[in-house]
This record gives structure tokens, C-alpha cells and sequence, in this order.
């Protein structure tokens, strides 16, 4: 028995010592268990040689099945509210409203929210109801119990896994499941690194930019298939950074025995579809979507007004790209990628359109209509394959977005350790691309 493991752990292992004893002096005859259909199940799901396979398959299908189906409601969904767009420049119009004032709102707050709505409603809604019929099915115990002991070894709690997952749906959404873990320092362990596991405001960036880095790199008949394994790895880069950070967090400022994990692996049941989905949509959905658009809507009004305030001639944001530019080329960036990402840190889906207007000139956020043109664009701009490769990189290991620091703080009630959940996986982002650039520098020449 461990000293310094919660008094809930305690009662619950002599409980279970008990009830052994009393067991051993009742039972007379060994009983026969009979094996049922969830038993069949488990010895495949949780077995050694199984386990981790199948539930990198079921990932990549969740994933598959969130990406491929949010593409044409998302679709829908930016051309219906850019719609409304029109018809606000109409209106503007219409009562003769001075040029700054329309801008600020519609080309700077509305514009923002639209985008934000469009990238993250279709994709939440389809995810977060899966996600709560696998909870509901019984699946996600076993996720608990295949990687308890790789949690246990870096010294946090094998419940983790479960905010981990949570994470890939939304950032701020895993940082409130933290609260499953009853032990305060690996409920701390789970809240700072939720960041790695890429959130759905990020798998735009990160589809986005390996179908360019595939595109640069190979023919097209391969290139789908290269995208797609440079989403996965992105994504095991940051369950593998989940892993490291833990470990290093474990064995310093929040050193600590591992607090003793009961789980019992409830039977398989039928899901209740239509509850399920009602409840994933209001209470995960609706409130992680109504803290993003929180946030998003001044940071498209700040956005703006960098975008068109001008001091000789040149934007503020200009001159705030030129001042991050030297920082940015040792990072194998440019001072344009790491403006984008400061100014996107209220809501990750508006880095790309911040990225695109700066390497424009223009006066509010746009996206192109193609993969292409995005392509040639950033081609033009001095982007080769280190470029795209380093900014997939950060876009997984940087600070998480407005909405998530704000629940972090809320769920810890300290700015101590909202500030190191921003400031951990920053460093570490921007140390790993400064080795990818500088190896590359050095080596490349070789070959």
C-alpha cells in the first residue's frame, strides 16, 4: 500500500481484501466462470497483441468518418453565412454607415465568427456523438485499461486516457474531463497536457498542410495517401508528446506516486442513439462552440484594425511580421506564420485566413478558393517543404486557444498553471522546429 495514496484508494482496496477473505472461507469448490460474449470481446480488445491496433483502426475511422461527413455541412454552412455577410455589407450600405464602422463588424467580427461556426459546428456534431456512443457502448473503459499502465509508467493516472481522447474533439471539452480523476495532481497532469492531442479547430491546419507538403513532395497519384499518413503521424506525434510531458511534469513540479486505478470493466449495452446525440449536441457542442465564439469575435476585430491601421504606408501587421521575421526563419517560419498564430490564438481555425490576407496585403481575413491557389500562394512566399513540415509541427505543440485557457483557468482556479499550459507546449514546439530547421540545414547540403 502506498502512504501517500488518496483515502479513497485505501478504502477501496481493503474493501476488496476483505471480501476476498470472506470468499476464500465460504467457497468451497472452484466455481466454472462461464465465458460470455463480452468476456470474447474483451480478450480481443484488451489483449496485448490487439488492443493498441484496433484502437488506432477505430481512431482513424472516428476520424475519417468526422472529416469526410463535415466536409459538405461545413461547406453549407460558410457559404449560408457569408450569405449573410452580403447582406450585411447591404445593409451598411444602405443607411450610408462610414467604411471603418462596416469593416470593424462585418469584415472584422462577423467575418471571424463565420468562419469559426463553419469549421467547428459540423465537425464537433458528428464527432462528440460518436464519441459519447462509444462511452455509452462500453468502449471507452477498455481505452482506459489498454493504456493504464503506459500512463502509470510516466507517473499519471490511467484515466487520462479518457481526457485524451475527449481532447481530439475539443481542447476545452478534455480539460472538463479532467475532472473524472479524483487525485488534484494528476488531474493536473491531464489539464496541461491536453494541448497535444490536436483539437478539430486544428485538423484543418493540419489537412490543409499535408496536402501541400504531399503535393511538393510527390506525384499526385500518391498524394491522398501521403496526406493522410502525415494526419496520422501528426497525430501520434502529439499522443507521444502527451507521454513525454507527463513524464517530465511527474518527475519534477509535480512529483508523486501515481494514485491506485480500480476499474471495472462494465458489460457491453445497446447505446441510446437519439438520448446520446441530444446530449453530446447541448452539452458538449453548443457550450464548447458558444466559449469559441466568445472569443473569436474581438479577435476578428483586432485582426481588422491591424490589418488597416497604417504607419508609413505599411500596416501594423506588417510591421509586427517584420519585427517576428528573424525568430521566425530560425524556427524555418517567417514572422507572417507566427503573427498568425498569435493572432489566432482566441480560435485556431482563423490562423490560416489571418496567414493568407497578411501574404495579400489585404484588408480583412479571406480564404482562397482551392488548395492550389493556397499552394501557389505560400510557394511564392518562400514556402518549401521544411516550411510546411514546421508549421504542422507547431500547429500541434504551441498554446492552446482562447477558449481552452479560459476553461483551464476556470477548472484550476490559478494563472500559474493556465500560464505553464500555454508556455510548455510553446517552448517545446519551437525547440523541436528550430532542430528540425537546423539539421536540415545541415545535412541537406550532403545529399
Amino acid at each position: 500500500m502506498k502512504m501517500d495514496s488518496p483515502i479513497t484508494d485505501s478504502i477501496v482496496e481493503a474493501i476488496y481484501a476483505k471480501a476476498e477473505t470472506i470468499t476464500n472461507k465460504v467457497v468451497k469448490t472452484p466455481i466454472q466462470q462461464k465465458e460470455t460474449w463480452t468476456n470474447r470481446i474483451d480478450n480481443i480488445v484488451t489483449s496485448r497483441a490487439l488492443g493498441f491496433p484496433l484502437m488506432l483502426a477505430l481512431l482513424c475511422v472516428v476520424f475519417w468518418i468526422t472529416i469526410t461527413g463535415a466536409n459538405a455541412p461545413s461547406e453549407f454552412l460558410a457559404r449560408f453565412l457569408f450569405m449573410i455577410e452580403d447582406h450585411l455589407t447591404a445593409f451598411f450600405s444602405f443607411i450610408n454607415s462610414p467604411s471603418w464602422l462596416h469593416g470593424l463588424l462585418v469584415l472584422g467580427m462577423y467575418r471571424a465568427l463565420a468562419w469559426v461556426v463553419s469549421v467547428m459546428l459540423p465537425p464537433m456534431a458528428i464527432f462528440f456523438p460518436i464519441f459519447t456512443l462509444l462511452e455509452d457502448l462500453g468502449y471507452l473503459p477498455r481505452i482506459a485499461f489498454n493504456l493504464d499502465h503506459m500512463f502509470q509508467r510516466v507517473g499519471a493516472h490511467g484515466k487520462q486516457a479518457l481526457t485524451m481522447a475527449m481532447g481530439f474533439g475539443c481542447n476545452a471539452a478534455g480539460v472538463i474531463a479532467a475532472r473524472i480523476i479524483d487525485s488534484p495532481r494528476e488531474r493536473l497532469v491531464a489539464i496541461v497536457t491536453n494541448n497535444f492531442v490536436p483539437c478539430n479547430g486544428r485538423f484543418p491546419i493540419l489537412i490543409t498542410m499535408a496536402t501541400i507538403v504531399s503535393s511538393l513532395t510527390i506525384r499526385s497519384a500518391y498524394q491522398t495517401v501521403m496526406g493522410a499518413v502525415i494526419v496520422l503521424a501528426g497525430v501520434l506525434i502529439g499522443i507521444l508528446a502527451t507521454f513525454l510531458v507527463s513524464w517530465g511534469l511527474t518527475n519534477t513540479i509535480l512529483q508523486g506516486e501515481p494514485s491506485f486505478f480500480i476499474l471495472e470493466l462494465p458489460p457491453y449495452r445497446k447505446p441510446q442513439v437519439g438520448k446520446v446525440i441530444v446530449r453530446s449536441f447541448f452539452d458538449r457542442t453548443i457550450f464548447v462552440l458558444t466559449r469559441a465564439v466568445i472569443v473569436a469575435a474581438p479577435a476578428g476585430a483586432l485582426t481588422w484594425l491591424l490589418a488597416n491601421i497604417k504607419i508609413n504606408q505599411l500596416s501594423l501587421i506588417t510591421h509586427l511580421s517584420t519585427r517576428l521575421d528573424p525568430f521566425g526563419k530560425i524556427m524555418g517560419l517567417d514572422g507572417v506564420i507566427l503573427l498568425a498564430f498569435i493572432l489566432g490564438l482566441p480560435a485556431n481555425e482563423i490562423v490560416i485566413p489571418i496567414m493568407l490576407m497578411s501574404y495579400l496585403s489585404a484588408g480583412a481575413m479571406l480564404e482562397l478558393e482551392s488548395l492550389d491557389a493556397i499552394r501557389e500562394l505560400l510557394t511564392a512566399n518562400g514556402w518549401t517543404w521544411l516550411t510546411a513540415v514546421n508549421f504542422i509541427i507547431f500547429s500541434l505543440l504551441h498554446f492552446p486557444c482562447g477558449t481552452t485557457l479560459l476553461t483551464i483557468h476556470k477548472e484550476t482556479g490559478s494563472w500559474k498553471w493556465t500560464a505553464l499550459s500555454a508556455v510548455i507546449p510553446t517552448v517545446l514546439g519551437i525547440i523541436i522546429c528550430i532542430i528540425i530547421t537546423q539539421i536540415t540545414h545541415l545535412f541537406l547540403p550532403l545529399f
